[in-house]
Formats: structure tokens, C-alpha cells, sequence
């Protein structure tokens, strides 16, 4: 390797570092934004705004919309599994795991923070879950793989131990997290205003007690 290529490298690993560091800042004040104002507030001007970056280093990081949406799709669930699988290290019974899972995520009290921005951020990623998951089905399925696969973890563990009926761990993860996603977004969507806890709690007995009957061996 020439010298000169050598003495570049630091100064590329650098702009790539600096590049991470930007996605990563505007990803954070975009999460924020949808849990201030909706889809309605997370507009370029306010992420400029808000970041104090210019506009060049938004197109930068994030082709279109779309992508940064993807991008706090992403932060927000790998968020949501890194809860999950710290509370599983400590769970012996999966059956028990499978129905933290789902109360968890109906209540959304793995996600920190006011329960009022939390409703409103869920909403918004709600709204455009329907709309990517034909538009970028495969970015979508990515996103949430490492949700479902702690979640197939569980069903996977219920079923060695005989507590849960055979079959594919992983296609059970997923027709629980759609049923789980499917009823708690139409809600949110319907409802168009935040969830009450009372409802949500409703709303997690439903979705376990069907699941339970569906799963159980």
C-alpha cells in the first residue's frame, strides 16, 4: 500500500464516523419529533431545525423520507428487543416470557419517556407501517426481525419443554406479533387520540387469551 493511502485512512474513517454520528442525531430528533407532532411535525425544516445540521447532511444520510422513517423503525424496536431479551435472561417459564411480550408491547411501557408522546409516536409509525409494508416490505421485515426473533426465542423454548404445540417457532412469533401489531394499531389509528391504560390493558388480556388458546399444547 502507497504511503499516501496510508495516510488517508484516518481521515476516512473519520468522515465515516462523522457520517454515522449525523444519521444517528437526526434518527434521534425524528423519533423525538414524531412523539411532539405526528407524521404532521416531522417535516426537513424541523429536523434541520432541531439538529442544527444543514440540509446537504440530511440528503446525505437519508435519500428520501421513507428511509429515515425505516431508520427510527429501526431504533425504536431494536430499543423494544434489547428490553425483551434482558427481561428473558431472567424468565424460566417462556409461556410467562410470551405473555410479557405481549402486555408489554400493548402498553408500551418498555419504551421510556411521557405515555402521551409514546401513543403519539406509535400512531404515526402506525400509519406508515401499513403504508411501507407495501412500499418497502423487505426494509420493514428487517426492522423488525430482531423483535420476532426473541419473540420466536420464547415459543421455540415453550416448545421443548412440551408447554406449547409443535410446529414453526418462528411462523408462531409472527402470527402473534400480527395479531399483537394488527389490533393495537387499529386502535391507535381509530381511536385517533391516545390510549387510556385501562383500554390497553383490556386490549392485552384479549390478545394473550386468544394467543394462550392458540399456542398452548
Amino acid at each position: 500500500m502507497l504511503n499516501a493511502d496510508i495516510a488517508a485512512l484516518p481521515a476516512t474513517t473519520d468522515r465515516r464516523g462523522d457520517h454515522e454520528d449525523r444519521r444517528r442525531q437526526i434518527v434521534a430528533a425524528a423519533n423525538n419529533l414524531l412523539g411532539e407532532g405526528g407524521l404532521e411535525g416531522l417535516t426537513v425544516r424541523a429536523l434541520l431545525k432541531r439538529t442544527g445540521l444543514a440540509r446537504r447532511a440530511f440528503y446525505d444520510g437519508f435519500p428520501g423520507k421513507d428511509d429515515l422513517v425505516l431508520a427510527v423503525f429501526e431504533r425504536v424496536l431494536r430499543s423494544a428487543a434489547d428490553h425483551f431479551i434482558e427481561h428473558f435472561a431472567t424468565c424460566d417459564d417462556p409461556v410467562e416470557c410470551i405473555r410479557y411480550f405481549i402486555y408489554n408491547i400493548v402498553l408500551g411501557v418498555y419504551v421510556s419517556g411521557d405515555p402521551t408522546t409514546g401513543d403519539r409516536r406509535s400512531a404515526a409509525l402506525s400509519r406508515e407501517h401499513l403504508r411501507l409494508a407495501e412500499a418497502r416490505p423487505a426494509e420493514l421485515a428487517e426492522a423488525l426481525r430482531p423483535l420476532l426473533d426473541c419473540l420466536s426465542d420464547q415459543v421455540e423454548r415453550g416448545m421443548r419443554s412440551g408447554q406449547l404445540r409443535q410446529g414453526d417457532p418462528g411462523l408462531q412469533a409472527r402470527l402473534i406479533y400480527n395479531l399483537l401489531a394488527t389490533t393495537t394499531h387499529t386502535e391507535l389509528l381509530n381511536e385517533g387520540r391516545e390510549l387510556v391504560r385501562e383500554r390497553r390493558e383490556e386490549l392485552a388480556a384479549a390478545i394473550w387469551d386468544f394467543s394462550r388458546h392458540a399456542i398452548m399444547a
